[in-house]
């Protein structure tokens, strides 16, 4: 049984990058995700997420002597803390890591020598993109609303599994098709419970 307490992703990358590099990346990755400044437990944390559909994601950062200390968890069933590995809550902790890893990718890459690095970065550097979190949300939201009609509780789970990926995309070059992902997405929950009921009502009556 996993623990509820302190159950943290936690990771620690040596990057030697620049304050002001590693500041800008991070802002840009919890902009584009949604994250904003909250609590939890009366610990400082940025949080992202919608309760009903995804839960609840929580992260925290820091940036000293050239290591970033990150620890990532996801609000658990009863109130504590998931990390981002086991089976509970599993297809909502995928995406989530899935996005840290390209996080760390990003800030690992190489910049270029012997240029100064003002406030905005003119110089080229790569940034999160979302754009695929963006194409899967409408991948899933039509599977949503055609699974929601013949198996509905299938097209719940397609309906939770692209609200989330709606909401990361929603920041990228994609947000158009990340909106009509989660109108599907939305649709295609309420079809399935109103089929599950229609099922379960028919059945019953038939008894």
């Amino acid at each position: 049984m996993e623990s509820e307490e302190m159950a943290r992703y936690v990771r620690e990358v040596v990057l030697n990058k620049p304050e002001d590099f590693v500041q800008f990346i991070m802002n840009d990755y919890l902009q584009k995700n949604g994250f904003v400044m909250s609590d939890w437990k009366g610990e400082p944390a940025f949080r992202a997420g919608d309760p009903a559909l995804e839960g609840y994601k929580y992260l925290k950062w820091g940036y000293m002597n050239g290591v970033l200390h990150l620890e990532a968890w996801m609000k658990g069933t009863f109130g504590g803390e998931w990390d981002l590995e086991g089976f509970a809550g599993s297809l909502q902790k995928k995406p989530y890591r899935e996005s840290l890893e390209q996080l760390f990718g990003i800030l690992q890459q190489p910049l270029p020598q012997g240029q100064q690095m003002p406030q905005g970065y003119p110089i080229p550097v790569q940034t999160t993109d979302n754009t695929g979190a963006a194409t899967m949300a409408l991948i899933f939201g039509i599977l949503a609303v055609v699974t929601g009609f013949l198996i509905p509780i299938i097209g719940i789970l397609f309906g939770c599994l692209g609200f989330s990926r709606a909401r990361m995309g929603g920041g990228s070059s994609k947000a158009g098709m990340a909106k009509a992902g989660k109108i599907l997405c939305i649709i295609g929950i309420v079809v399935s419970i109103i089929m599950w009921v229609l099922s379960f009502t028919l059945t019953m009556g038939m008894l």
